[in-house]
Protein backbone atom coordinates (compact mmCIF):
# COMPACT_ATOMS: atom_id res chain seq x y z
CA UNK A 1 0.00 0.00 0.00
CA UNK A 2 1.47 3.50 -1.23
CA UNK A 3 0.14 6.75 0.50
CA UNK A 4 0.51 10.12 -0.39
CA UNK A 5 2.48 12.37 2.49
CA UNK A 6 -0.84 14.21 3.17
CA UNK A 7 -2.73 11.73 4.16
CA UNK A 8 -2.34 12.71 7.53
CA UNK A 9 -5.87 12.07 9.43
CA UNK A 10 -5.39 8.08 8.64
CA UNK A 11 -4.94 5.28 11.22
CA UNK A 12 -2.65 2.49 11.39
CA UNK A 13 -4.74 -0.78 12.04
CA UNK A 14 -3.93 -4.31 11.78
CA UNK A 15 -5.84 -7.36 11.21
CA UNK A 16 -6.40 -9.35 14.37
CA UNK A 17 -8.37 -12.55 14.11
CA UNK A 18 -12.01 -11.22 11.98
CA UNK A 19 -10.77 -7.79 12.49
CA UNK A 20 -9.37 -4.71 12.27
CA UNK A 21 -7.62 -3.08 15.53
CA UNK A 22 -6.07 0.51 15.52
CA UNK A 23 -2.94 1.02 16.68
CA UNK A 24 -1.74 4.59 16.02
CA UNK A 25 -2.08 7.42 13.75
CA UNK A 26 -0.18 7.31 10.21
CA UNK A 27 1.69 10.62 10.73
CA UNK A 28 3.80 8.85 13.68
CA UNK A 29 5.31 6.07 11.38
CA UNK A 30 8.58 8.31 10.21
CA UNK A 31 9.64 6.59 7.04
CA UNK A 32 12.90 4.06 7.73
CA UNK A 33 12.09 3.94 11.82
CA UNK A 34 10.25 1.73 13.91
CA UNK A 35 7.54 2.06 16.56
CA UNK A 36 6.31 -0.68 19.02
CA UNK A 37 2.94 -0.78 19.78
CA UNK A 38 1.11 -3.43 22.64
CA UNK A 39 -1.77 -5.61 21.27
CA UNK A 40 -4.56 -6.18 23.05
CA UNK A 41 -3.34 -10.30 23.89
CA UNK A 42 -0.06 -8.64 25.58
CA UNK A 43 2.31 -9.54 22.61
CA UNK A 44 3.73 -6.39 20.95
CA UNK A 45 4.17 -5.40 17.06
CA UNK A 46 6.64 -3.55 15.73
CA UNK A 47 5.46 -1.13 13.05
CA UNK A 48 7.60 -0.14 9.84
CA UNK A 49 6.87 2.91 6.95
CA UNK A 50 9.19 2.33 4.22
CA UNK A 51 10.63 5.91 2.39
CA UNK A 52 7.75 4.80 -0.51
CA UNK A 53 5.03 4.41 1.83
CA UNK A 54 4.45 0.83 2.28
CA UNK A 55 3.51 -0.19 5.68
CA UNK A 56 4.52 -3.30 7.52
CA UNK A 57 3.87 -5.08 11.02
CA UNK A 58 5.70 -8.05 12.41
CA UNK A 59 6.41 -9.24 16.18
CA UNK A 60 8.85 -7.49 18.05
CA UNK A 61 10.16 -9.92 20.09
CA UNK A 62 13.81 -10.64 18.53
CA UNK A 63 13.59 -14.88 18.40
CA UNK A 64 16.96 -15.30 18.88
CA UNK A 65 17.95 -13.15 21.88
CA UNK A 66 14.13 -12.93 23.19
CA UNK A 67 14.24 -9.11 24.39
CA UNK A 68 11.64 -7.00 22.02
CA UNK A 69 13.79 -5.04 20.27
CA UNK A 70 13.01 -5.09 16.36
CA UNK A 71 11.09 -2.33 16.57
CA UNK A 72 14.63 -0.49 16.94
CA UNK A 73 16.34 -2.29 14.32
CA UNK A 74 17.91 -1.20 11.30
CA UNK A 75 15.89 -1.57 7.86
CA UNK A 76 16.99 -2.11 4.59
CA UNK A 77 16.67 -4.22 1.44
CA UNK A 78 18.09 -7.48 0.25
CA UNK A 79 17.25 -8.54 -3.65
CA UNK A 80 14.71 -6.08 -3.93
CA UNK A 81 12.71 -7.25 -0.20
CA UNK A 82 12.32 -5.05 2.94
CA UNK A 83 13.72 -6.62 5.88
CA UNK A 84 14.56 -5.50 9.16
CA UNK A 85 18.19 -5.79 11.50
CA UNK A 86 17.75 -7.09 15.01
CA UNK A 87 19.72 -4.18 17.03
CA UNK A 88 21.08 -6.68 19.36
CA UNK A 89 22.45 -10.01 17.56
CA UNK A 90 22.35 -8.42 13.80
CA UNK A 91 19.78 -10.96 11.72
CA UNK A 92 17.81 -10.07 9.41
CA UNK A 93 14.31 -10.05 9.04
CA UNK A 94 11.97 -10.08 5.65
CA UNK A 95 8.97 -8.16 6.67
CA UNK A 96 6.50 -9.18 3.86
CA UNK A 97 7.10 -12.89 5.10
CA UNK A 98 9.13 -12.54 8.59
CA UNK A 99 11.87 -15.38 7.64
CA UNK A 100 15.08 -15.12 8.78
CA UNK A 101 17.28 -14.29 6.26
CA UNK A 102 20.15 -15.73 8.20
CA UNK A 103 18.78 -18.59 9.86
CA UNK A 104 16.36 -20.55 7.25
CA UNK A 105 15.00 -22.33 10.66
CA UNK A 106 13.74 -19.15 11.85
CA UNK A 107 10.38 -17.43 10.89
CA UNK A 108 8.81 -14.41 13.03
CA UNK A 109 4.94 -13.63 13.10
CA UNK A 110 4.00 -11.08 10.18
CA UNK A 111 0.45 -9.43 10.35
CA UNK A 112 -1.90 -7.96 7.50
CA UNK A 113 -1.59 -3.88 7.89
CA UNK A 114 -3.18 -1.42 6.23
CA UNK A 115 -4.16 2.67 6.61
CA UNK A 116 -7.85 3.89 6.64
Amino acid sequence: MTLAPETTDLKVQLRLADDWFTVCDLNQLVPGRGVAALLPDGHQVALFRDRRGELYAIDNRDPFSGAAVLSRGLTGTHQGRPFVASPLLKQRFDLISGQCLDDEAVRITTYEVRAA
